[in-house]
């Protein structure tokens, strides 16, 4: 089974040397190495430094025009990555950047308000962020990855930092659907009434801020059309054009520079990351609600990443299987676990090890075609060391 290790460019600080010898003493085949960066604060606990701060960027170089240019990082020492024999994947975060949001508010998420509180969140139905992210697309791939892990490549899940009302899954979901000009746009051609699932939704959240007790339940296609009506479930269906298109787009040019993409669905990291405790729908199934039309992209993309964020091995299985369902079973699959906190809570190191070793069992004989895990520079030494009998 193929095997990668994700790593931050941030952690090549400890020295390129030391980084890959560790990650072929666990065992892996390949690096999956970030070529963008994300602005966030980090532990890390073996680090160069023990937080690492890391901004929005690109590291690979950029090419001369585009309306939307993102800001240029220290380039990626990709002779030295090479020399090991090692495959070296690029992993690309494509529309969450908030330093171009904030350098241009007019292409991020707008909610039913009109509100433009998102800078991170690109929106995947404005031109400009269509033209970046082929743009971006190309930049990566024209550096001979052996393939261009795409993150990010759809709508985002709704996010904040502080809110003092109780909103219910179905509210939050409302309230982070995009109604900007474009997307309306979209929806109305595909004979959505637009307008209508707009004003829905600011009704209903609009209430809730106000007072009105939230929705109970998860969100499901059945429960969201007797909660909002059928045109807000529309309106949120009509968003797998706008996303299946982007990413055919994308994926053609991955494949024209020489390279092949791998499409990362960000459900599973939405449902298990706080916790590793995912709730019962599976990401398969719930991929509609980030516009992921999974059986559609199946024609389109040749290898999916499975974020696999969960304790529980049967839950692992059952993830990719219900991915191979949908995605078909000539599609490569790359189960991405997280071989310590919070997806592995045990006593001790041998129970630990074992537990990711059940995993690493489950994502293969569920139909994985290779297994990675997240991520080097996050998890302590004695977890990463766990890496190694989990493949034996």
């Amino acid at each position: 089974m193929d095997t990668s290790v994700y790593v931050f460019a941030e952690d090549l600080a400890e020295g390129v040397d030391q980084v890959l010898d560790r990650i072929t003493g666990y065992g892996a085949a390949g690096v999956t190495i970030a070529v963008t960066s994300e602005r966030s604060r980090d532990i890390t606990p073996h680090g160069a430094t023990r937080v690492t701060v890391r901004h929005d960027g690109v590291r690979v170089p950029w090419p001369e025009g585009g309306r939307l240019v993102p800001q240029k990082q220290p380039e990626l020492p990709l002779g030295e990555l090479r020399q090991r024999g090692l495959a070296v994947h690029g992993w690309t975060v494509f529309l969450r950047n908030a330093a171009i949001g904030e350098q241009h508010p007019q292409v991020t998420i707008r909610n039913c308000f009109g509100d433009r509180g998102s800078p991170a969140d690109l929106c995947p139905a404005h031109p400009d962020v269509r033209e970046y992210a082929v743009a971006l697309a190309r930049a990566v791939a024209r550096q001979g990855f052996d393939s261009v892990v795409a993150e990010a490549l759809h709508f985002s899940p709704f996010s904040y930092e502080r809110c003092a009302v109780p909103l219910g899954p179905m509210d939050a979901y409302l309230f982070g659907l995009c109604f900007c000009h474009h997307c309306l746009r979209r929806a109305a051609d595909l004979g959505v009434n637009a307008e209508v699932a707009r004003e829905e939704c600011g009704r209903i959240v609009g209430g809730v801020l106000d007072g009105d007790p939230p929705a109970q339940g998860e969100v499901t296609r059945a429960a969201l059309t007797a909660y909002a009506g059928p045109e807000v479930v529309a309106y949120a269906r009509a968003r797998s054009e706008t996303v299946t298109t982007l990413v055919a787009e994308v994926a053609a040019a991955v494949t024209e520079e020489g390279s092949r993409l791998t499409f990362t669905d960000g459900t599973g990291a939405a449902k298990g990351y706080a916790d590793g405790l995912p709730p019962a729908g599976l990401a398969a199934h719930d991929a509609w609600q980030l516009g992921v039309d999974l059986v559609a992209l199946g024609d389109i993309v040749p290898s999916f990443a499975v974020l696999a964020y969960a304790r529980d091995a049967a839950r692992v299985a059952d993830d990719i299987a219900a991915y191979q369902r949908s995605v078909g079973k000539d599609r490569g699959l790359r189960a991405v676990l997280r071989p310590g906190a919070p997806d592995i809570a045990a006593l001790g190191e041998t129970d630990a090890t074992d537990r990711l070793a059940a995993k690493v069992r489950a994502a293969k004989a569920a139909g994985a075609t290779g297994v990675d895990f997240f991520a080097y520079g996050l998890a302590p030494l004695n977890v990463l060391a766990r890496i190694k009998n989990s493949l034996g």
